[in-house]
């Protein structure tokens, strides 16, 4: 994705892709710091939200809360099931980019009515009915996305739930920010092969395989958003335990950072499916690879960043309008 070029600089889009590149060099660990206090004294936290303001960012958060198994109990739900689940003892983080999704707000309202004092939003937006529920709302600094899909906003909500995580375990994220930004842009603007893209032009569904940190998740949703086309996430070693029964000749499945020791079994199942195999990773792996540069603790960004590259990539081969699609909403649910 080169922004030189008007096939991708004429979309809203590509351009708030690249603009996570300014986004993560601008970004502020203390904005997490309210946050912070609050989980201190509570114990627990749930992050909760709908579609893309919640995989990544969620879960992002909690792989690294188990990885470094802090003190804080962390889980994350969607709204409406979180409205079931006693919270008192939570810290709450509702996350609504435009700060009127209905399932959020619902929530909000829910918590505010039982007299919760550490219910926090996060939008991108100032001025929102969630801002007016919540105790404090924290507005992004990445601005207002004018692409249905979101892209820079998912990076920067990533980096204040996990700037929480890091302060709760008494780590500095600052050091590990420094040359994140060019990193991503590597990944934003790496040359996808051409044989790639047509693979997954011809599968009638792509896969994308990985750990449960969201990242791949997140992937999955873009597809659909993107190159409008049918997907599937295959979380873990998912993908060794039957999906190949219903996968089709020509179909491909893009499996970020594979499980080296499972590389054996990756290649005999996915052989026998007859499906196109695509690792995305730091290092060269035994499937055709897209390497990525190596960003230790904080990889996610850089893989999703390749994503976003790869789609953008498959859309535009097939000439679609990436601003646009026919039936997602910019807001899924408003309120």
């Amino acid at each position: 994705m080169n922004l030189k070029e008007n096939k991708y600089a004429q979309f809203y889009l590509c351009r708030e892709m690249m603009d996570t590149i300014e986004t993560i060099r601008k970004f502020n660990p203390a904005d997490a710091d309210f946050i912070v206090d609050s989980a201190k004294k509570t114990g627990h936290i749930l992050f909760s939200g709908e579609g893309s303001s919640r995989i990544m960012p969620a879960k992002n958060a909690i792989r690294k809360a188990l990885r470094w198994g802090i003190d804080t109990i962390t889980h994350t739900e969607g709204s409406h099931q979180a409205c079931e689940y006693d919270l008192s003892k939570y810290t709450v983080l509702l996350d609504s980019n435009s700060g009127r999704t209905k399932e959020t707000l619902m929530l909000a309202n829910q918590l505010k009515a039982a007299g919760h004092n550490n219910f926090f939003g996060v939008t991108a937006n100032d001025g929102t009915p969630l801002a007016d529920v919540c105790v404090k709302t924290h507005v992004l600094k990445c601005g207002w996305e004018e692409a249905v899909a979101a892209t820079k906003s998912v990076a920067e909500q990533a980096l204040l739930f996990e700037t929480v995580i890091w302060k709760l375990a008494g780590k500095d994220i600052a050091p590990e920010l420094e040359g994140l930004a060019e990193k991503v842009e590597k990944a934003l603007t790496l040359d996808i092969p051409a044989e790639i893209v047509e693979w997954a032009r011809g599968a009638k569904t792509i896969y994308f395989a990985g750990l449960n940190d969201g990242v791949t998740e997140e992937l999955t949703l873009k597809t659909n958003e993107i190159t409008r086309r049918k997907s599937d996430f295959l979380e873990g070693t998912y993908a060794l335990h039957g999906p190949e029964e219903v996968m089709e000749d020509g179909d491909i499945v893009f499996v970020v950072n594979p499980i080296e020791s499972e590389y054996k079994k990756y290649e005999a199942v996915f052989n026998g499916a007859n499906v196109h195999v695509v690792a995305i990773d730091t290092k060269q792996t035994p499937f055709t690879t897209i390497v990525v540069p190596d960003a230790g603790d904080l990889q996610g960004y850089v893989y999703l960043c390749a994503g976003w590259n790869l789609l953008v990539e498959i859309a535009s081969a097939d000439g679609i309008n990436l601003d646009k699609p026919t039936r997602a909403r910019k807001v899924g649910n408003e309120m």
